[in-house]
């Protein structure tokens, strides 16, 4: 969690992710580069959520989101996956395990 500098406002307390959060993040974002189906990211903060968005081409929109909302931790868990379209497509309290819905993984052709 990340606060407002003290500028006479009252103290805020902004979603974050932090370093391991970030870590698990970006070697599943690192991957899909480097196989070129991803090409951009975004990152947004506000006092209820964080989101890390994945962008096929910039000029699109988010092709994901992956989303942390603390207050729905103990309810659903406090990260989430969301498609394009906005359809929640994984929730859960361990980030690596929601992560696995958007990795592609190597398929194997028997010939």
């Amino acid at each position: 969690m990340f606060r407002s500098p003290s500028s006479g406002e009252p103290s805020h307390e902004i979603v974050g992710f932090d370093r391991r959060e970030l870590q698990a993040i970006f070697d599943v974002y690192a991957r899909m580069v480097a196989q070129g189906v991803w090409r951009d990211y975004a990152l947004d903060f506000s006092t209820s959520r964080a989101i890390f968005s994945i962008f096929r081409r910039s000029g699109e929109a988010a092709y994901y989101r992956i989303v942390k909302e603390p207050k729905s931790a103990r309810k659903q868990g406090a990260y989430s996956i969301v498609a394009q379209t906005g359809l929640i497509l994984k929730r859960g309290s361990e980030l690596r395990r929601v992560l696995a819905v958007i990795e592609k993984k190597p398929t194997f052709v028997t010939i």
